[in-house]
């Protein structure tokens, strides 16, 4: 059976037009049975190929060039990263009426870590913590720089390119929480990720931009592997630093911190980047949902507390 999808301005995919894709580029894996994933993502159809491949369609023009970013650079930094990461298998081009290149990967198995870590979220934030270690390692000469298509992760917090950490797009859904939260208190939460000393002084390393639990794949409770490159980089090392807030819970956030050995400055940086992705929006206070609500409270007031507790462990400046 066929499925499409309705979304204003995307690409309409559907099994039938992956199947004619492959027939006419990719013969061997006509016949092989295709069938939608059960997680759809924002950027990109996805449809399962036989048991052990599925083919990745950008579903709108901004994210396109995604595509050649990683078909060029996950072969060149798989064998330095100690997770298991997506490697193409084929590269896809526009045809049948489809407008973008695609792409042919290995389907990696594996489960999303829960929100909040799982069993051992202190083993979690460690094995993220090496991931972006490794990462970082890699020489990241002529490495893309944050752009439109990678969402612009990686720029420098507070830039005016519309990011999520935008500096206008951060203050305009603190306010849009007047009378839900402390909005005084959590717009301190982002002026002191702003004005963080010293500065990002501009020398990027590899990020992977979206570490959510989305592109978490773990196996028997271990972290395995890491998916969906798309907002790969070259920027601020700080952007990674935000899945200490959009996965890990509190208490393992200083052991991630640790493995990491991340500055103040980065780490404030890495707070405001966290703050700008989970910034809770006001239907997620609504009293028809309780635990929704008791969440996004939590969310709001984790953020305050690890500032003050940041400000409360600053010796006071000699004048």
């Amino acid at each position: 059976m066929s499925t499409v999808e309705s979304w204003p301005g995307h690409v309409r995919t559907d099994e039938a037009l992956v199947r004619r894709l492959l027939a006419a580029q990719f013969p061997r894996w006509a016949e092989l049975p295709i069938r939608r994933t059960r997680i759809w993502g924002t950027d990109n159809a996805m449809y399962r190929l036989g048991d052990d491949k599925v083919v990745r369609l950008p579903r709108f023009a901004r994210w396109a060039p995604q595509v050649d970013r990683e078909q060029r650079w996950l072969p060149r930094l798989a064998p330095h990263l100690p997770l298991t990461v997506p490697v193409p298998l084929a590269l896809g081009q526009p045809a049948e009426g489809y407008p973008f290149r695609w792409s042919v990967y290995p389907w990696l198995d594996g489960e999303n870590p829960p929100r909040g870590g799982g069993a051992d979220p202190d083993r979690l934030a460690r094995d993220v913590a090496e991931f972006i270690i490794a990462l970082r390692r890699i020489d990241p000469t002529d490495g893309p720089a944050p752009e439109a298509s990678n969402a612009y992760r990686g720029v420098p917090l507070g830039d005016s390119r519309p990011s999520v950490a935008a500096d206008d797009v951060v203050r305009s859904r603190v306010a849009a929480l007047t009378g839900l939260v402390d909005t005084d208190a959590l717009t301190a939460v982002w002026e002191a990720a702003l004005a963080a000393v010293p500065a990002w002084d501009g020398r990027g390393v590899w990020i992977h931009g979206d570490l959510a639990s989305g592109n978490l794949l773990a196996v028997d409770g271990r972290l395995r592997a890491v998916i969906d490159f798309g907002c790969l980089g070259v920027g601020d090392p700080a952007c990674d630093l935000m899945v200490a807030w959009t996965l890990l819970p509190e208490r393992s956030r200083a052991v991630f911190r640790a493995a990491l050995s991340v500055d103040d400055a980065t780490w404030a940086r890495g707070r405001g980047w966290g703050m700008a992705m989970r910034v809770p929006a006001p239907k997620d206070f609504s009293a028809a949902d309780p635990d929704r609500s008791a969440y996004a409270q939590r969310i709001v007031a984790e953020f305050v507390a690890d500032h003050r507790r940041e400000v409360a462990a600053t010796p006071p400046r000699r004048l």
